[in-house]
């Protein structure tokens, strides 16, 4: 490798799940004033998978796209980062291997570090492009997210994929080397093995989470990175999106610099002070819909930015990336001419207003609804994504294309 090499981010797809819970008919089920959700938390939807869908089943279709316009010429990775992994054992990669056909000659596994380990992911396969640049490394983050129902977490769950190619030369984005991370073992969230809901301290999840902001942007600074005002936009995680305002007023309070605290639709007031749009804004928008997809929100973060602002070659991107439990990271990189896609933003607005909108009795049954592995079953057909869960046989799950 040498000094001048550059290895980022290639392509990515986003993807989401067959059935979307609107806030409108949530808050009217719960009694509640919409604006509770809309303003509160910055949310309007939900995605809440098909029982014939799962983190395989989005992962693979997110996948899928990634080859069709690439080929699999060069992969001889697969990384699934994941939350909601389905298996104590077997990573949910093996799955996707052959529902998307890459080749036997291929290694897979799968990570795990709450909401943060899709940069894991991505860093791992930087180290391996940079042993030997004629690699490429296919990256999917891909997570259901459930809590209680009547729980206060409820109204913030989702569900997406993001598959992401990483090779050398990249088209999209091209990561910088210095980075900030910071870990401190904090219990703000956590899902037991005995559980299919997490459990989440939220208070302490939003503290912990603006901790790790500070610290991973010290580390930064401690090592090489770029400061504040060599940054053009900024992207974080986004557990809900009202969080991403958070954090960035919490990132303007450290640095001094008057960044922008504009979500969509908001106005700034003639008693505001000027400030800097980081594209805080456009970074949101997939996220009011989706909900909180753990493992892909950055991700998510970064192609509603990147499909929405046409101007941003050669600027430079911060993420920064929180998985509770805690585990952060803050990098950089830079945007490569040629990176928009027009038709880009108009495929994910078809996918998420394609969504069936789920009354709320039927989304309460099917999230209460939870199947043993000890006990086989089939599922019958109702996602139309490419790939399904067709359900357990000797207690391993099958998956197959959607014929």
């Amino acid at each position: 490798m040498t000094s001048t090499m550059s290895i980022g981010i290639h392509d990515l797809e986003l993807t989401t799940s067959h059935h979307v819970v609107r806030m409108d008919d949530f808050a009217a089920a719960a009694g509640v004033d919409p604006a509770k959700f809309r303003l509160g938390l910055g949310q309007d939807e939900f995605s809440f998978p098909a029982p014939d869908e799962d983190i395989i089943t989005m992962g693979a279709t997110a996948a899928k796209a990634i080859l069709d316009r690439n080929g699999a010429a060069g992969i001889r990775t697969l990384l699934f980062a994941t939350e909601s992994g389905v298996d104590q054992s077997k990573a949910a990669a093996v799955s996707v291997q052959r529902l998307i056909g890459l080749p036997n000659e291929v290694r897979v596994v799968e990570f795990k570090q709450a909401c943060y380990a899709g940069t894991a992911a991505l860093q791992a396969a930087i180290g391996i492009i940079s042993r030997n640049p004629e690699e490429r490394v296919l990256i999917i983050t891909s997570d259901v997210a459930r809590y209680e129902l009547d729980s206060p977490g409820e109204p913030t769950q989702g569900a997406a994929a993001v598959a992401m190619l990483i090779q050398a030369n990249p088209a999209l984005l091209d990561i910088e080397p210095a980075n900030g991370v910071f870990t401190d073992d904090v219990d703000d969230f956590w899902r037991p093995n005995d559980s299919t809901t997490a459990v989440v301290d939220g208070q302490l999840s939003l503290t912990t989470y603006l901790d790790s902001l500070a610290g991973s942007w010290r580390d930064l600074q401690a090592n090489g990175g770029p400061d504040i005002a060599a940054i053009d936009r900024l992207l974080y995680h986004q557990p809900f999106t009202k969080m991403a305002k958070k954090a960035q007023a919490h990132l303007a309070e450290l640095t001094g610099d008057p960044l922008s605290l504009l979500l969509p639709g908001e106005q700034a007031s003639d008693d505001d002070a000027p400030s800097r749009d980081t594209g805080l804004a456009t970074s949101t928008l997939y996220n009011r819909r989706l909900g909180n997809s753990y493992t892909a929100s950055v991700f998510v973060a970064l192609a509603s930015l990147l499909h929405h602002e046409r101007d941003l070659a050669g600027r430079r991107i911060g993420i920064f990336s929180y998985g509770s439990g805690s585990v952060s990271e803050f990098i950089t990189g830079i945007v490569q001419p040629g990176y928009f896609d027009e038709h880009a933003a108009q495929r994910v607005k078809q996918s998420l207003d394609a969504r069936v909108p789920l009354k709320i009795e039927d989304y309460r049954r099917m999230h209460a609804t939870e199947r043993s592995s000890t006990v086989d079953y089939e599922l019958e057909r109702v996602t139309q994504a490419p790939f399904r869960f067709t359900g357990v046989n000797a207690r391993a799950r099958n998956y197959a294309p959607n014929m």
